[in-house]
């Protein structure tokens, strides 16, 4: 188990354990973090609400670069920035052990545009 800070839009932080091989949204999901209206899709790449932020040097650490897919959500997604990704994309490693992430200040949901 790793743990992981999500920070909500009200800049209150919540620690949770995850499973290594999780995503980000399994996190979310599995220790029934207070996200409103975050992963409304349930993992399936349809609706943006998953997006998250990263510092830049963690960023620059994830394994994986955005699909061609995610980053037409993300394109729907409020408030992006250059170190978005969306949340149920992103598998947990041993190496996140620690990482924060941030939550926009509002979930924008793909599916109703």
């Amino acid at each position: 188990m790793i743990s992981v800070t999500f920070v909500n839009r009200d800049g209150d932080s919540m620690k949770v354990k995850a499973k290594v091989g999780d995503t980000f949204l399994d996190a979310a999901i599995n220790n029934d973090v207070d996200l409103e209206g975050f992963g409304a899709c349930e993992g399936t790449l349809s609706c943006s609400t998953c997006h998250i932020i990263f510092k830049k040097e963690d960023f620059d650490k994830l394994p994986d670069k955005p699909s061609d897919e995610e980053m037409d959500m993300l394109d729907l997604a409020y408030g992006l920035c250059d170190t978005s990704r969306l949340g149920c994309q992103i598998t947990l490693t041993e190496s996140m052990d620690g990482i924060v992430v941030t939550v926009p200040a509002q979930v924008a949901d793909a599916r109703n545009r």
